[in-house]
């Protein structure tokens, strides 16, 4: 499986990483096109990969065709590569906020899967939420899947109206993740502990709840209720996380990302 990546910044590095480490591809099968041609090498001096600043060459090279660009570029790069694409070719798109139908009308090709990754797929445990135009065909969608299983698991949804729900949720979610992380850091640094143990607890704490919150298959709400005894520590902190309204807050953070997410497909169809 031949794939040229257009774009090598932090997902198409990582997906490069992940194929090659998963040995889905080798470095010979495996182009990387990249405007600043300081990254194209650097990506094939570390990868072994072809590092290239011509993106129709790219595009040349391989069966499957990674978007792998910044949203302010697309319209450029979409013109460049019209007519480029052969028909018997897939192209998979990890630029945020760019619709199906954008992408197929610039590009003048059909066979287009999109897919939202998140940051997590850097150390290989991501989740992607993908889908595709009607044209591709059931053996380049199960080559999407096992691209996309490269940066971790990944979820097909018929609709893409769920690809702007799951960039709210899960591609922005990581960030409300870490946004707590650093809060409970802090709190504990406040309380005494020093910052390098606060930040070995609770980045084990939350590593640990979320495996055993996905290995025991209970609803959340019945974990929380296993850690809070009455009369106990955690439902004073309970306490006061619900009455700092941190339910409404997170649900109005994904909304807006959500809302977000709609403007940007609006504003790439152009």
């Amino acid at each position: 499986m031949k794939i040229a990546f257009i774009g090598g910044g932090v997902m198409g590095e990582a997906m490069i990483g992940g194929l090659l480490a998963k040995q889905v591809a080798t470095p010979k099968t495996l182009w990387a096109a990249d405007a600043r041609p300081e990254r194209a090498q650097l990506l094939a001096e570390r990868f072994g990969v072809h590092g290239l600043t011509d993106n129709r060459a790219a595009v040349d090279a391989g069966d499957i065709v990674v978007l792998a660009i910044k949203p302010q570029n697309l319209r450029e790069v979409l013109a460049e590569l019209r007519g480029r694409v052969r028909e018997q070719q897939m192209v998979l798109s990890i630029v945020a906020g760019a619709r199906l139908s954008t992408l197929t009308r610039g590009l003048g090709h059909q066979q287009v899967v999109r897919a939202i990754p998140n940051t997590p797929g850097q150390v290989g445990e991501g989740i992607t939420v993908w889908t595709a135009s009607e044209q591709v065909s059931g053996p380049h969608r199960e080559a999407a899947r096992e691209v996309l299983r490269c940066l971790g698991a990944e979820v097909y949804v018929p609709d893409e109206a769920y690809i702007d729900m799951a960039t709210a949720v899960s591609s922005s979610g990581p960030a409300y993740v870490y946004l707590f992380i650093e809060a409970l850091i802090d709190a504990a640094v406040h309380i005494g502990f020093p910052r390098d143990m606060a930040q070995q607890l609770v980045l084990q704490t939350v590593r640990g709840s979320a495996a055993f919150a996905q290995l025991s298959g209970k609803h959340p709400a019945e974990l929380k209720n296993m850690v809070t005894s009455p009369g106990g520590t955690t439902v004073e902190g309970l306490l006061e996380l619900e009455a700092a309204g941190l339910r409404a807050a997170v649900t109005r953070a994904v909304i807006a990302a959500h809302n977000k997410a709609k403007a940007l497909g609006s504003a790439t169809e152009g």
